[in-house]
């Protein structure tokens, strides 16, 4: 028989396998640009639309899957998503016009925009609190699996086989982690979440959005996630074929490097954090990074290879530091209202995402010169500097609201405030 410590780790595992499929569904557009362009005969706007759809659902349901997780508790959800994810994926994967697969993108996003904030719920029930962030970076970490098979993987999966078989195939793994994290959480009582009491939802909710320490790494997370995603989710790939000139294969490298060091920053990052007992510092420190190599990207200068492919390692490595502001909301709040808190403070990026994939991509095409080359629209530097400032600005935005975040050396504050009274 399992210990419960043993049952807790076969469960996040599990729960970790199901959120690389988040992070594939994520990226995988950024791989597959040229194809989706060529398949359903885009702009560049559109093409944005498409790409952020499943950035408009993930970010009107994290307040609500928060809630959720709260009340009905992990068990429920996650079978749900995956049942909804299968369904997405596998419309996406068939669909026959832009229009198709913008219901699909619609549905996996839905379903996908559960499996963080159950794993960040299971994480707060079954371990200690000063292993939070170590746990959550680790289970980044392995969710980035999917964001670097979304990558190199991907691109050489959509030239053999084709991107439409990569997603069916995606959405019946879908439906076999969501059952598997269901079968295996049967047996715990937390997990399975709780009565709903609507008076108390309501008010948990309200006491953590009035709490003016949730803004602060919730904002961080509006700048620093959201202009990641934006790049990494869409637009690096043709930046890096139509402004440095590589190739398909070696700009899917250079995703697969930066999705590499978002993972492995998050691991890091997280057990540094948990380690010294700081989250504000690190967080800065990575965010000023990440501001800087932004820079050099709208900047669009003659780089090397070696040099573009150490910034785009550097890049994810850096942007990793916006996942301390799940810790930092958390820690502000009640220990019961970890859903709710860290759902809100990871509204921000995908909010942030979701805007601005179409805007860059509107911008673009305001000042494109007309060039086509097979039936795909080619931008150059001077257009995807102006699309691209936007994001630029929000980068540096979230760098200024991380100087906002209170520092809570790994403790709950809301507890230590509790026992002084």
């Amino acid at each position: 028989m399992q210990t419960p410590a043993r049952q807790a780790m076969m469960i996040f595992i599990v729960v970790m396998a199901a959120y690389t499929l988040s992070f594939f569904q994520r990226f995988a557009p950024a791989s597959i640009a040229q194809d989706l362009a060529l398949a359903f005969d885009t702009t560049a706007a559109s093409l944005g639309v498409l790409a952020a759809t499943y950035f408009y659902v993930y970010t009107l349901m994290q307040i609500p899957t928060g809630v959720l997780v709260d009340t009905l508790g992990p068990r429920r959800i996650l079978l749900l998503g995956g049942i909804i994810s299968f369904v997405g994926s596998l419309w996406f994967g068939l669909a026959a016009d832009l229009s198709q697969a913008l219901v699909g993108r619609t549905l996996v996003g839905l379903g996908v925009s559960v499996t963080f904030i159950a794993m960040l719920k299971i994480i707060a029930l079954s371990f200690e609190e000063h292993r939070f962030a170590s746990l959550t970076g680790l289970g980044v970490f392995v969710g980035n699996i999917g964001s670097v098979l979304a990558g190199v993987p991907l691109a050489f999966a959509a030239t053999e086989i084709g991107w439409r078989s990569v997603f069916v195939v995606v959405a019946i793994a879908s439906l076999v982690f969501g059952s598997m994290a269901w079968w295996m959480m049967r047996r715990s009582p937390t997990m399975g979440g709780t009565q709903v009491d609507r008076t108390v939802v309501l008010g948990g909710l309200w006491s953590v959005l009035r709490n003016r320490l949730t803004w602060a790494p919730a904002l961080t997370n509006l700048g620093v996630s959201g202009s990641y995603f934006t790049f990494a989710g869409l637009w690096a790939m043709p930046y890096l074929t139509q402004v440095h000139g590589y190739t398909r294969n070696m700009a899917a490298t250079h995703l697969s490097l930066m999705y590499g060091g978002f993972a492995i920053g998050c691991l890091v990052l997280g057990i540094i954090s948990d380690r010294v007992r700081q989250r504000k510092s690190i967080l800065l420190a990575a965010s000023a990074v990440y501001s800087a190599i932004w820079c050099v990207w709208w900047w669009g200068g003659t780089l090397d290879i070696t040099t573009t492919m150490a910034l785009c390692f550097l890049m994810g490595f850096s942007a990793a530091g916006f996942s301390l502001t799940w810790a930092c909301a958390k820690e502000v709040n009640p220990p019961q209202l970890a859903g709710m808190s860290t759902s809100i403070a990871n509204v921000g990026g995908f909010f942030g995402a979701a805007v601005m994939q179409p805007l860059v991509g509107w911008l673009m095409d305001e000042v494109w010169a007309g060039t086509i080359v097979n039936g795909v629209r080619v931008y150059s530097l001077g257009d995807f500097r102006f699309g691209l400032s936007i994001v630029v600005v929000m980068a540096l935005f979230g760098l200024i609201a991380g100087c906002f975040i209170r520092e809570t050396r790994c403790k709950n504050l809301w507890v230590a405030a509790q026992k002084l009274d």
